[in-house]
């Protein structure tokens, strides 16, 4: 069985859905490598985020990933990683 992946466009989607998106910011542009902050999102933004993955994936998403994991990528790939080890 494959396991499910979280893509960016997932990401996206649970971020406005959560937050919002700030008239600023591209979430179209290239992304992947700035940090949630610079992209308007904030610490509670993010544990917000966090919740809905957990809920969607049915993965469990501990706080410390979130503040460690500041670039779009690096939180794709922490619950893609997440996903490979509950499938």
């Amino acid at each position: 069985m494959t396991a499910r992946q979280f893509t960016l466009d997932d990401l996206k989607r649970i971020l406005v859905e959560c937050a919002g998106a700030d008239d600023a910011v591209d979430l179209d542009g290239d992304i992947l490598d700035q940090g949630f902050e610079d992209i308007g999102y904030e610490s509670l933004a993010i544990l917000e985020t966090g919740g809905r993955i957990e809920n969607e994936y049915d993965v469990i998403i501990d706080e410390d990933v979130l503040s460690v994991h500041v670039t779009p990528r690096e939180l794709i790939a922490a619950v893609n990683e997440l996903l490979t080890v509950s499938a």
